[in-house]
């Protein structure tokens, strides 16, 4: 990450829930161009519901979520349609249609967004998926790749319309421990060599540590941020959660196991 990098993305105030039941308040974060960007924290505490937020997904009870320079909260019509455009989303279970091949599941963007002729498309998909090295398997059908092979897929689906921000949900969920760090090294290799900056929701500590340049950790007690920082900075903290968390410790109260 650049020390110089502008700001992609900016979070200010936000509070995000279902009516009147809050799940997180007084949100306020910063993305730089370029970082691998991590939100973490404990079951509950809202990762998923925030993420959602800054996709668009849901709208905020308060708040607002500045994409390049675009406010996605109070954007419509055609700039909003032109914002939702500028990054790519991948689900924790890869969301790949099931009836379609690889590569038109990786084309799909292109066919409904764009007006590109079919063979640049074709051209395109097949870029992406020789980029998260998925070349061979162009004509197979989801079900027929491993859990690591549909998270790869369904990144090169993200990347389809060469958005600089991708975002990810628990992208190493369900993967052995060598898949979890080939998937590492292809993040990491991305935000690197094509500068795309990564927002991604995860609690994989081993993950954490290998690709994020930056954390925040939420809190389903207070329903806020509790840290930032780098994760080698938050394995020092002095808040005794998130110690323990980033440092794999077991809550000896919560055990309820006395020997």
């Amino acid at each position: 990450m650049n020390d110089a990098a502008e700001t992609i993305i900016s979070v200010r105030n936000l509070k995000v829930g279902y009516g009147d039941t809050v799940i997180l308040q007084n949100i306020n974060f910063q993305v730089e161009c370029g970082e691998v960007f991590v939100i973490l924290g404990g079951s509950g505490s809202g990762k998923s519901t925030l993420l959602k937020n800054l996709i668009g997904l849901y709208t905020p009870l308060e708040g607002e979520v500045w994409i390049e320079g675009t406010n996605l909260v109070a954007a419509t019509g055609d700039e909003r349609r032109n914002l939702l455009g500028k990054f790519g989303v991948a689900y924790q279970s890869g969301a790949l249609f099931g009836s379609m091949t690889v590569l038109e599941n990786v084309r799909l963007p292109l066919d409904e967004l764009t007006t590109l002729p079919a063979p640049l498309k074709e051209l395109t998909a097949l870029a992406k998926l020789k980029l998260v090295g998925l070349a061979s398997s162009v004509q197979k059908m989801p079900a027929e790749l491993s859990g690591g092979m549909q998270k790869r897929a369904a990144i090169a689906r993200a990347m389809a319309l060469d958005p600089r921000i991708l975002f990810l949900d628990e992208p190493s969920a369900g993967l052995d421990p060598v898949t979890s760090a080939d998937l590492d090294l292809l993040i990491t290799e991305l935000a690197h060599h094509f500068g795309i900056t990564f927002v991604i929701v995860t609690h994989e500590l081993a993950s954490i540590y290998k690709i994020a340049d930056r954390v925040i950790m939420l809190d389903n007690q207070t329903r806020t941020i509790v840290a930032e920082g780098r994760p080698a900075d938050l394995k020092e903290s002095s808040n005794p959660w998130v110690h323990r968390f980033f440092n794999r410790e077991p809550d000896a109260v919560a055990s309820g196991l006395h020997l």
